[in-house]
């Protein structure tokens, strides 16, 4: 159902190398970039992670209670992002970890811009 999410950047560059190392942690490649927009993902027929400037020119803001969810394969791949999260410059917004009675696994960092994601496995698989 969902096809791409986009969170916005006031620096395009930073956001760059932040996401292009992010999921170098789980081996995935930026699939494109434009002049002010780049998306991250298995391929195009995929759902996919974009970043972009905000097309009004106006300053990129953090969405309360907006957060990007990132299903991986397994728990070693959620640590790998959350470290590799914080490595970058992120910062820590709850470490990996089971989360809730019969819960799934998850560690849930912001990007350089404020950004809320979260690196999970389902509550099946955890």
């Amino acid at each position: 159902m969902i096809g791409y999410v986009t969170v916005g950047t006031n620096d395009f560059e930073k956001a760059l190398a932040f996401y292009d190392g992010l999921f170098s942690a789980i081996g995935i490649k930026r699939l494109w970039a434009a002049v002010a927009m780049a998306a991250w993902g298995v391929s195009r027929a995929e759902p996919a992670l974009c970043i972009a400037k905000p097309h009004d020119g106006n300053t990129a803001t953090v969405g309360n209670g907006m957060m990007v969810a990132l299903k991986v394969r397994d728990a070693g791949q959620v640590d790998a992002m959350h470290a590799k999260a914080i490595a970058l410059g992120g910062q820590d917004a709850g470490p990996p970890g089971p989360r809730g009675e019969g819960g799934f696994y998850g560690g849930y960092f912001r990007d350089l811009d404020g950004n809320k994601l979260n690196a999970y496995i389902p509550a099946s698989r955890a």
